[in-house]
């Protein structure tokens, strides 16, 4: 260890090495000349270092290469400009066959039963929860991408009327609606306060 490094806090020169109100703990280090550079860290003629994205920003980008991949694929190729709420849902129905939750079509005996007491032959598709917060991932790359929010796929009408229906049937196949989660004062006035 490097003297004046230690635990003390203390840095070579007897200063203490809190950073300053403005600068925070995290979110980056101070690059050439001094300047401020958010998540990235600089040593003095050094080329910049990113901190690594964390899980979700991960999971956004590996979102928005496989939705470019479909478009890419789709018969006939489709381009982002080109890409309708329309496309977003043929997308996420593309998506069921990876799924790995057991949806109980309504012929099946065990439809609406919370704990079926055999297996059966229904599919298994994506779940509504998954398919949901894919969606948010991707209507905030398609803007971080440069695409204007007026005019995002993702935020259209039609895909927030497919996510309602896709979190009715599943409710209603697995025996029980999702119901919303109620914020914490409501569940105490519910209580009673207590």
């Amino acid at each position: 260890m490097e003297p004046g490094s230690g635990p003390s806090g203390l840095g070579r020169d007897g200063e203490e090495n809190r950073p300053s109100r403005d600068q925070g703990w995290h979110g980056g280090g101070v690059g050439v000349g001094g300047e401020r550079r958010e998540g990235v860290s600089v040593a003095d003629g050094a080329a910049p270092v990113a901190a690594p994205p964390n899980r979700y920003e991960s999971q956004k980008r590996r979102d928005w290469a496989t939705f470019l991949q479909y478009l890419r694929n789709h018969k006939p190729p489709l381009t982002l400009p080109r890409c309708s709420g329309a496309h977003v849902i043929e997308f996420l129905r593309y998506l069921d066959q990876f799924g790995k939750t057991k949806v109980h079509v309504t012929g099946c005996p065990h439809f609406g039963n919370p704990n079926p007491p055999a297996a059966c032959a229904c599919p298994l598709k994506q779940a509504w929860g998954s398919l949901d917060a894919l969606i948010g991932r991707l209507r905030a790359a398609y803007e971080e991408n440069g695409g204007r929010p007026e005019s995002n796929p993702f935020a259209a009408g039609a895909v927030r009327m497919y996510l309602r229906e896709v979190k009715d049937g599943q409710g209603k196949a697995r025996g029980f609606p999702y119901e919303k989660k109620r914020k914490r004062s409501a569940a105490k006035a519910a209580d009673g306060g207590s």
